[in-house]
């Protein structure tokens, strides 16, 4: 028996390879299939089962393109109702893999069809639980997001959820080995850890969400502090739930190299976005006028979900070298299937000929910390999360995190300077190329973040 944690840290999020004596079953797969089928035949194995542990709202599975090349049945837990074939489990039901079982636990409460897979070894030992959205190191699935689709509220379903977890997983024995869906960044939980495998009996003892006296404090401990979810979650869960294109056809499709006048006619239709993967740092020096910068160095396809959120929006793209096939399938993860082509020769070739370039105004940490020091003209914007800035930040420094920057970009004031930081200058930058795209213009982005500047001021 093997078990491979697939984890793409882009999305915070872990696939599971198993397999045991020539069979395999794949679990919460991503959209881009070819490396599943790459690891089934370098194994000799078949596919037997694709589990899924729910209806994903943060990314489109790949459970259809890789049932269709294996023929290899979706498998569902209870009241999972998909618009296409698949198999509907029912609670405790055995699915035999090779020489092990695979069992299926209901736990509803983060949408009412998840399900936890339980892996019971050739001696009828429970070893492993593939808990999908349920449980997560140090918390658990956001109760929120299955409001409409079951006209309970929130606190209601953390309440099933409650239900979920007391009765059905923490009675596990203690050395299960617990296998989450997504780890650390991840915007389906609020406190996850940066560990991406642990056992259960350490969870019980860590997990504040499994310590709690009773069923209200647990549902006031789950719902407290949730942020909205990311724009891009509905659209995602629908695909998941109703079906999508298929990716080869997609990838075909999107993989355009556009000449410098192809690009330009395409930027007038409306309403296009031109997406800028490069660096912060390259795109601080110069970039293609109404261009928004999200570096594929960071988690690009989270920041390009909340950030743009359209998944129907159509997308240009201007990428370093090489790159544009890594960008493509990011995109796809998320179901941004608009993508009309990227830019040949990317931005080196339309500043070679000569077109109009913009600039960041960006400042380093070290001017930075020597203007504010001596003058109070001005405003500081820390664009990182809450909980990020109360462990520190920048004196006199004012807390408005990017994933709620289109509410808050509208407030500012135009005639009063600012500066804006985040943690390393990745999210500063997408949040002033926002800014420009919608005329603010009289603010410096520092370079390097709040890591440079408490460099300096130490």
């Amino acid at each position: 028996m093997k078990i491979e944690q697939i984890y793409t840290k882009c999305l915070a999020h872990a696939a599971y390879y198993i397999t045991s004596n020539g069979e395999a079953a794949i679990i919460d797969p991503l959209r881009e299939i070819d490396a599943y089928l790459d690891k089934l035949t370098n194994d000799n194995v078949k596919l037997k089962y694709i589990f899924e542990t729910h209806f994903h709202a943060d990314f489109v599975s790949g459970h259809l393109d890789l049932s269709g090349k294996t023929c290899a049945p979706i498998v569902y837990g209870p009241t999972a109702v998909p618009d296409f074939k698949a198999v509907i489990g029912e609670e405790g039901q055995i699915f035999e893999l090779g020489d092990v079982k695979i069992k299926l636990i209901h736990t509803p409460g983060h949408t009412m069809e998840s399900a936890c897979f339980l892996l019971i070894d050739k001696d009828g030992k429970e070893t492993a639980l593939f808990s999908g959205d349920t449980l997560f190191l140090g918390d658990v699935g956001r109760p929120d997001l299955a409001q409409k689709a079951t006209h309970m509220t929130t606190e209601e379903l953390a309440g099933v959820l409650y239900e979920s977890l007391y009765n059905k997983i923490l009675p596990l024995p203690d050395d299960v080995v617990v296998y989450p869906g997504h780890g650390e960044g991840s915007a389906c939980g609020k406190k996850m850890m940066s560990e991406t495998v642990d056992t259960l009996g350490n969870q019980k003892r860590i997990n504040y969400a499994l310590n709690q006296p009773d069923k209200e404090s647990f549902v006031k401990a789950v719902t407290d502090g949730l942020m909205p979810p990311p724009g891009y979650f509905g659209a995602n869960a629908a695909m998941n739930k109703q079906g999508y294109e298929n990716f080869e056809n997609v990838f075909r499709r999107e993989m355009k190299a556009l000449s410098i006048e192809d690009f330009k006619a395409k930027t007038t239709f409306d309403p296009v976005l031109i997406l800028d993967t490069r660096s912060n740092l390259d795109f601080a020096k110069g970039y293609i006028p109404g261009s928004v910068n999200i570096g594929l160095d960071g988690n690009f396809a989270q920041w390009v979900g909340i950030i743009i959120a359209d998944v129907r929006k159509p997308v240009l793209l201007v990428t370093e070298a090489g790159k544009e096939k890594e960008t493509v399938i990011r995109l796809g993860r998320i179901g941004f299937d608009n993508v009309l082509g990227y830019l040949d020769g990317g931005f080196a070739a339309w500043e070679n000929a000569e077109n109009e370039v913009n600039i960041i105004n960006r400042i380093s940490p070290e001017d930075f910390v020597s203007i504010t020091s001596v003058s109070s003209n001005h405003e500081i914007i820390d664009v990182r999360r809450e909980t990020e800035y109360e462990s520190v930040h920048v004196n006199g420094a004012v807390n408005k995190p990017l994933d709620q920057l289109n509410s808050w970009m509208h407030d500012i004031d135009n005639e009063i300077h600012f500066y804006v930081y985040c943690q390393g200058g990745y999210r500063s930058m997408i949040a002033a190329s926002i800014m420009m795209l919608n005329g603010h213009c009289n603010f410096t982005e520092v370079q390097g973040g709040i890591n440079e500047i408490n460099r300096v001021q130490d």
